[in-house]
């Protein structure tokens, strides 16, 4: 795991989907420690004339924002490591798209390992598993 829903307000390309796929990617794994062949990004471009910051339009500045939301299970994960994952990805955005607004947000949403997972198995369950008896 985890689960990563990235929504930009910048004109949606392939080129720029990918980089910030390659940043996701590269900090989720090395920052976070986790998994790359169970992690999931979902990417959705925003109209800059639907996303407003300070109540003007994005289309109206000179600037990106985004929100990042990444789910993983709680406690594996220190305060450190997410602050570092918050600090590494802003900065990675802003090289990738200029001007990022300070009101762009990134959620390191912790979930009890009980209440999600993938393949059918939660990772509770997971974690029970590998304990021996």
């Amino acid at each position: 795991m985890p689960y990563l829903n990235v929504r930009i307000s910048a004109v949606e390309s392939p080129e720029s989907a990918e980089k910030v796929v390659d940043s996701l990617m590269k900090h989720t794994t090395e920052v976070l420690g986790k998994k790359p062949d169970v992690t999931s990004i979902d990417i959705d471009f925003v109209d800059p004339a639907k996303w407003f910051v300070g109540g003007m339009r994005m289309s109206e500045r000179n600037a990106v924002t985004f929100y990042l939301e990444i789910k993983v299970t709680d406690g594996t994960n220190t305060k450190q490591e997410k602050a570092q994952y918050v600090r590494n990805v802003f900065s990675d955005f802003e090289a990738i798209f200029g001007e990022v607004t300070p009101a762009s947000y990134i959620v390191v949403d912790d979930v009890r390992a009980d209440s999600w997972g993938f393949e059918g198995k939660t990772q509770e369950y997971r974690f029970i598993q590998s304990q021996p008896l």
